[in-house]
């Protein structure tokens, strides 16, 4: 595990490079939700009502929106 958290930063150090820092960490924390999400299902039987569906499609959205249209130079 302490493995995979030094991997996944060193990652995100190298996408600050040529990412502004909001950008990356949008996509980051969206990208977590929808992998958690999904993980809870497939491990632990966990299903989502549909606010929750919603919720994640609306944060999907979201992080399209701003890695697609957003203007933001980076650093």
């Amino acid at each position: 595990m302490l493995a995979a958290y030094v991997a996944s930063f060193y990652c995100l150090a190298l996408a600050l490079r040529a990412v502004p820092i909001g950008i990356a960490y949008a996509t980051w924390g969206g990208v977590g939700i929808i992998l958690i999400s999904i993980m809870g299902y497939a491990v632990f039987g966990q299903k989502l009502d549909w606010p929750a569906v919603i919720g994640i499609a609306l944060i999907v959205a979201g992080v399209v929106i701003v890695n697609g249209f957003s203007k933001v130079t980076p650093h």
